[in-house]
């Protein structure tokens, strides 16, 4: 089993050094990086190096694991924007939704159901456009139905496209949710991590998550 990652003695000039430089590297890939917002993956990011995260200038993070997520609003829930970047089991809906301002991983019916009694202020779809089976995702061919049936507003789409070395190779994937997106008249899209978000953003990401480019 692989060793969990924790990313601990940040330092606000370390962390504001690397913004700064995924801030030019958004501007090289051809956006304006003010269009496009910086959720911080926080899932291996230990409580007390939070602050720091904020000093350096970090104001959206997103958590994976519900219980994490509550435990890290304990005594930071003021110092940021929170997003719910994880999969969205459905009985985790009642302590995610009231406590974020977006989830990023609306792709089960169970959930969408939970949400009537637990709404969130604003979600995404999350879309498998490869068809994976191993992912979760609502079929491209099926979004327009879930839309319509989501109790709470639908602000956009995330997708995380098929594992791959070399960026290029998620392009076309990043491309065919932006024109799902445009399809359906949703503005956000949430996509690119690390090893591809450049191109991501080259594709029209206004979201990307990320984690280690941040913090090393």
């Amino acid at each position: 089993m692989a060793e969990r990652v924790t990313f601990s003695g940040l330092t606000a000039p370390g962390v504001r050094d690397n913004l700064e430089r995924v801030r030019e590297r958004i501007a090289a890939a051809g956006r304006d990086p003010g269009d496009v917002r910086i959720c911080a993956a926080i899932k291996y990011v230990p409580v007390a190096e939070l602050p720091v995260l904020a000093e350096a200038g970090i104001e959206v993070v997103g958590e994976n694991r519900a219980q994490d997520l509550l435990a890290k609003q304990g005594d930071h829930r003021d110092l940021f924007e929170w997003h719910f970047i994880g999969a969205l089991q459905s009985r985790k809906v009642k302590d995610v939704a009231p406590n974020v301002a977006l989830i990023h991983s609306l792709a089960s019916d169970s959930a969408l159901t939970q949400l009537e009694s637990h709404p969130a202020p604003a979600v995404l779809v999350q879309v498998n456009i490869a068809g994976e089976e191993s992912k979760a995702g609502i079929a491209p061919d099926g979004l327009a139905e879930f839309i319509a049936r989501c109790p709470v507003p639908v602000v956009g789409l995330m997708t995380m496209p098929p594992l791959a070395e070399d960026a290029e190779v998620s392009r076309p994937y990043f491309a065919k949710l932006a024109e799902l997106a445009a399809e359906h008249g949703l503005k956000e899209l949430s996509m690119g991590t690390t090893q591809d978000f450049e191109t991501a953003v080259s594709e029209g990401a206004t979201i990307v998550r990320l984690g280690t480019v941040l913090y090393r």
